[in-house]
Order: structure tokens, then C-alpha cells, then sequence
């Protein structure tokens, strides 16, 4: 018999659209959540052609990898919500929901007529997680952003790169998947003070604001020692220390050394490892690993302070030792003998060659109606009697949309096919998918 899940009999209205948003719902629908996508085609950003649709396959609203991924364990509801016809069936499904969860800008939903004291005249215990880039409230609550955006303001796009160069910023729009962490989070505490106290509550997330306490250790280096982060020196890459700078503790801990990627066998573009030692004892064992070579015994490299002042010489030596290994043994060698390293991993070598990965069950086929089978990201923990896993494949955009007005919330099938002439439940002008004409049928 199959394992209860954690949120069964729970209902989600998704308003979300491209990532943050669609990250919270994915993972509150892996919890047993049931989640119903409102989409409509002209303005889902998310299911725009993008370097992930397969290149077999014709481009179209149901071909994105990336919404695949961003948008498992759903069901799609194609609605125009800014008609009075569509306006007046989302009152209805949110009548019957737990949860509410949008990612616009503060003031849409308000314009829509679906702000947060209209919802409670509909649904007075719902759960309402709004997760805009500024907030609701503020001076600048009204601000637009992004991903990268919002990492840049937040302090994360300064704390990486390298000195004497501009920041880089973070090569993922990482704010949005931790903003969708944080969404699932609110919507989680929100559930539970709901059911221990029968009242709901407007929880007001803010993308940039929930990104400033990733950047903790840097703000306590300028609170509480003065020191503002700055180049040269700061941030150091890969290496806990830059040459030429003073040795002193920054934001990431105390200087040591070895702290670098070092390149390894066959020396090719993705054949790295990480090696760091945090002491002289953790050095030693490094020194056994190597097998004892000659250059390692000399005195200059005993001491931490003496392997920092010769850093780029001892990277040049470990380097020369870690070229005869491939990354993978090498970490095993490494990690027998209790010294911290780990591959450097492309997206092909998490998904194929990691064994961890692969014994935790975190990439697992799904068979999606368009796409075919294809891996795709399981939940990153594990519940030992409510199991979170992905269940649905990502929706074709309005798969549902008759499974929901006409099982869900009991409209007739005259009045579904009214709904998709006069471009409630599709735009009247836009051909429609096979699916889809044979709902009206």
C-alpha cells in the first residue's frame, strides 16, 4: 500500500510564473500537495522557447526542458483570470483551496481583484504567500526584478569573482531557486498556524530581502570588525587566501592552505578536484596521500603561515600530483585518509556519474506526454514515513483545465465549451493544441 504523503488533501491555486514561484509550488506538490497552475499562453513566460527544448521537437508552449524541470507534480488550468468569466471561476477554486501562491510584483494580483482582503471575503482561512522580488510594502515595494537582479542588490553578486575584477556575479539565477525554498518555507508555516489556529494570514516574501542573510559572515566582518569587503584580495576564489593580500580571517574563515581546485587527469575542460586542509594534521594526512614526496618534508610547507607565504609553489607541487589521478579516484584516496575533497562536477557528471547522487535516487526518469522520458530532479531529502517524490510530469499548458471546471468545480460541459469560444479558457484567435480540442469535443 502506498506511503501517505505530508500534504495530501491539500489544495495550492499557483500563480507563480518563471521560477521562484514555480520552485515553491514543485516542492509543496512533491509534499502531496495537489497544484493547480493557472496559465494562460499569452503571458507564460516560463513556457517560452529556450536552449532546453529538445532539438527534434517542434518549439511550441509544451516543449521547454526548463519548464519541465521547474514544474512537476502539477496540473494546468488555461484561465483568462482578467475576464469576469475567468475572474468569477477563480473565486470559486480559491473557495475550495488551502493555499494561494503568486510571484508578481505587489500591486498585479491587487489589480486583478484578487488582493489579500478580497481573498479572505472568499476563502477567510486561506493561506496567501506572495513572493515579489520587493515586497508589498516599502518605498521601492513597486520594483521589478530578476534572478541576477536581485543578487546583484543584495550583496551576493560583490562577494564573488575575482580581485581587481569586476564582480561576476553567480552563473545561475541562484536567488530564484533559494526564493522558491524560502516560498515553500511560508507556505509550510502559514499551513500550520491555519491548522492550529483555524486563521489564515497574508505571508509578504521579498526575493532580495530573503537573499541579504546569505550574506552573513560578510555583514558581521563589517559590524563587528569594520572591514567592508573590497578588492584586491577579496574575495579570494578558490584559494582561502590571495597572494599579496595581508593573512588575515575574512568572511569564508581562517586563511589555510592547500584551500584550491587543482586540475586532475586527463586535464581536460571539467577535470578538477578541491583539496583544502584546515590544519597541520589535516595537511600531514595530505602529504601521506601524496606519498610522502620529498618536496612536502621541507620546512617551509610545515606551517600553515609557511604554506600560505609559498602558496602558489605548494599548488604548483600538489597540482603536479593530482594530474595523475582522475578527480573521482583521487577524492576516494583523499577521503580514506580523512582529508576534504570533492570533484568538480558538471551537470553530466551529477546526473550520470555520481554515485551519491545516484544511491539518494536524485535523478529519476519521468515520462512527459511531449518530451518522452527524461531525468529529472527528485527531492533533496529524504522522509522516513511521508515520502516526498515527484508523482505528475510537468502539465501541458490547460491539460486540465476540464478535469478541474467540470470534476472539480462542477461546471457542465456546455459551459466549458462557452468558455473556450469566447476565450475564457483559451484565446479565441490562438489555434489550440489536439488535447485541447478534444476536451471541447
Amino acid at each position: 500500500m502506498p506511503q501517505a504523503r505530508a500534504l495530501e488533501n491539500i489544495r495550492v491555486v499557483d500563480f507563480s510564473w518563471v521560477r521562484a514561484g514555480p520552485w515553491a509550488t514543485r516542492w509543496l506538490g512533491a509534499f502531496g500537495a495537489e497544484i493547480i497552475k493557472i496559465e494562460w499562453p499569452e503571458s507564460e513566460r516560463g513556457r517560452l522557447p529556450s536552449s532546453t527544448t529538445p532539438q527534434h521537437l517542434e518549439v511550441n508552449l509544451n516543449t521547454s526542458g526548463n519548464f519541465a524541470d521547474t514544474n512537476v507534480n502539477k496540473k494546468s488550468l488555461s484561465l483568462n483570470v482578467r475576464s469576469a468569466k475567468g475572474l468569477e471561476i477563480v473565486k470559486r477554486l480559491i473557495a475550495i483551496s488551502d493555499i494561494v501562491i503568486e510571484n508578481f510584483s505587489s500591486r498585479v494580483l491587487q489589480n486583478w481583484g484578487l488582493g489579500y482582503d478580497e481573498l479572505c471575503r472568499i476563502k477567510p482561512d486561506i493561506v496567501y504567500v506572495s513572493m515579489s522580488g520587493y515586497g508589498h510594502t516599502g518605498r521601492n515595494h513597486a520594483y521589478t526584478t530578476f534572478g541576477p537582479v536581485a543578487q546583484a542588490v543584495s550583496g551576493l553578486t560583490h562577494l564573488s569573482g575575482l580581485p581587481n575584477e569586476p564582480p561576476a556575479g553567480w552563473g545561475w539565477s541562484y536567488m530564484d531557486d533559494t526564493g522558491g525554498l524560502y516560498g515553500a518555507m511560508c507556505a509550510l508555516t502559514g499551513l500550520y498556524h491555519r491548522n492550529m489556529t483555524g486563521r489564515g494570514q497574508h505571508i509578504d516574501q521579498a526575493q532580495m530581502i530573503s537573499s541579504v542573510p546569505l550574506t552573513g559572515p560578510a555583514l558581521l566582518d563589517f559590524t563587528v570588525n569594520g572591514r567592508g569587503s573590497k578588492r584586491p584580495g577579496f574575495p579570494p576564489g578558490n584559494r582561502a587566501h590571495w597572494p599579496g593580500t595581508p593573512l588575515m580571517s575574512n568572511y569564508r574563515g581562517p586563511t589555510v592552505a592547500p584551500h584550491n581546485a587543482y586540475r586532475t587527469h586527463p586535464g581536460g575542460y571539467n577535470d578538477w578536484c578541491v583539496i583544502v586542509c584546515h590544519s597541520d594534521e589535516e595537511w600531514q594526512r595530505l602529504v601521506g596521500v601524496m606519498g610522502m614526496p620529498a618536496w612536502a618534508e621541507v620546512e617551509k610547507f610545515g606551517t600553515v603561515i609557511g604554506r600560505l607565504e609559498h602558496q602558489a609553489e605548494l599548488d604548483a607541487h600538489i597540482e603536479a600530483w593530482t594530474m595523475t589521478l582522475g578527480k573521482y579516484e583521487l577524492t576516494e584516496h583523499c577521503q580514506a585518509a580523512g582529508v576534504r575533497a570533492l570533484p568538480v562536477q558538471s551537470a553530466e557528471d551529477r546526473v550520470e556519474h555520481d554515485p551519491q547522487l545516484r544511491d539518494r535516487g536524485m535523478y529519476q526518469p519521468m515520462e512527459h506526454p511531449v518530451l518522452g522520458t527524461n531525468k529529472v530532479q527528485n527531492a533533496p531529502f529524504k522522509l522516513s514515513e511521508t515520502p516526498a517524490v515527484n508523482q505528475l510530469p510537468s502539465p501541458l499548458i490547460g491539460q486540465h483545465t476540464q478535469e478541474i471546471i467540470e470534476g472539480l468545480l462542477g461546471y457542465s460541459h456546455a459551459e466549458l465549451r462557452a468558455g473556450f469560444d469566447d476565450g475564457t479558457f483559451w484565446p479565441a484567435k490562438r489555434p489550440r493544441f489536439p488535447y485541447l480540442e478534444d476536451m471541447v469535443r
